[in-house]
């Protein structure tokens, strides 16, 4: 199955419930004029053993204890990026991670034409962007 990739670029609150990665945004919750019953309802809710990658690209991210072991314990990835949106952390499970490790000898097994057309590839959408 693939996994999830999710990405956060605004500020939120992530945390844990009944096994379901818990998404909240403080700019619904301190609306004063919005009603509470919009409120509750303006959470999402994925599961975790859905998720593979969680990118964490803004200073006002608050994320539980609780969520990280989970994400951990289901081999999901948590990057963390800087003001200028670069990743500069990669938190991964320390055991039951074959696939990464694989994925990891693959890419220093590349070879120098593969490793030279990813790069181009990578300037190329980096121009694009």
């Amino acid at each position: 199955m693939i996994k999830r990739t999710l990405y956060f670029g605004n500020p939120a609150y992530l945390s844990l419930n009944n096994a379901q990665l818990v998404v909240r945004l403080p700019e619904i919750e301190k609306d004063e004029y919005l009603s509470t019953e919009f409120k509750k309802t303006a959470t999402a809710t994925i599961p975790v053993e859905d998720v593979g990658v969680v990118v964490l690209d803004h200073k006002q991210i608050t994320i539980t204890q609780g969520l990280i072991a989970a994400l951990v314990d289901n081999n999901a990835a948590i990057i963390t990026c800087n003001d200028t949106r670069h990743p500069t952390g990669l938190l991964m499970p320390l055991d039951k991670n074959e696939i990464q490790s694989q994925r990891f000898q693959a890419q220093i097994e590349a070879s120098a034409p593969l490793k030279k057309n990813l790069w181009q590839q990578t300037i190329q959408m980096k121009i694009t962007n």
